[in-house]
């Protein structure tokens, strides 16, 4: 994944006194659902589009000004499911304390926006350790992402630790399903990330979630 070339889209939008600075792909996903669901959300993609996910899910663990935005709503959504309406999908760093109900605000005044590459290093989506998912148990471990659904769009904020921790799900989306399903067509090959804090310990305004991102061609 590293040193790939990912052309996007800049805008900086003013609201009051804050400036926002907001970045998508250049060009919509062809093949994308992401559906708002019983557990969370269901997220169907292709290579294509695993890819974009991939690159966004890194730009936003070490861009904390950024917000990432995949207009997934744009694409060709599937057809042939079960799940509830279609969504976009933004990703923030939890530093800029962006409240999801400015975002329709923000997303209307986005503009054709600035042509410019992104070029992510390979450490950007890192493999952890067992004892690093293992603190996502405890009671006092606070750097799990936040979700939120606004404006047809679901929302997920946490810090660079909370992207991190799911980075190498994202990874094996892009780099190795498209293989394993290139071998064995009809293989089940997902990415299941954690939105909210677990059952263990639960959050009555943010319940535990599930992204369930599945590739599909």
């Amino acid at each position: 994944m590293g040193g790939r070339r990912w052309p996007v889209l800049v805008s900086s939008v003013q609201l009051g006194r804050q400036q926002y600075r907001v970045v998508r792909p250049a060009r919509t996903p062809r093949f994308a659902g992401l559906y708002e669901g019983r557990l969370g959300a269901q997220f169907c993609l292709d290579k294509e589009t695993a890819v974009m996910f991939a690159q966004a899910w890194g730009l936003a663990a070490r861009s904390p000004h950024t917000i990432v935005y995949l207009p997934l709503r744009r694409a060709e959504l599937v057809d042939d499911h079960g799940w509830g309406r279609p969504l976009d999908l933004v990703l923030l760093h939890h530093r800029l304390a962006f409240p999801p109900s400015r975002w329709k605000q923000v997303r209307s005044r986005l503009g054709s926006g600035r042509p410019h590459t992104i070029v992510l290093p390979g450490d950007a989506w890192p493999s952890r350790s067992i004892a690093d998912h293992r603190r996502v148990w405890h009671r006092e471990f606070r750097d799990h992402l936040r979700w939120d659904i606004a404006a047809d769009t679901l929302v997920l904020t946490g810090s660079r630790e909370a992207f991190e921790l799911e980075a190498d799900q994202v990874r094996v989306l892009a780099e190795e399903c498209p293989a394993h399903r290139a071998r064995t067509p009809d293989t089940h090959c997902c990415a299941e990330i954690g939105m909210g804090r677990t059952r263990r310990h639960p959050d009555q305004r943010r319940p535990y979630a599930e992204l369930h991102a599945e590739y599909s061609r």
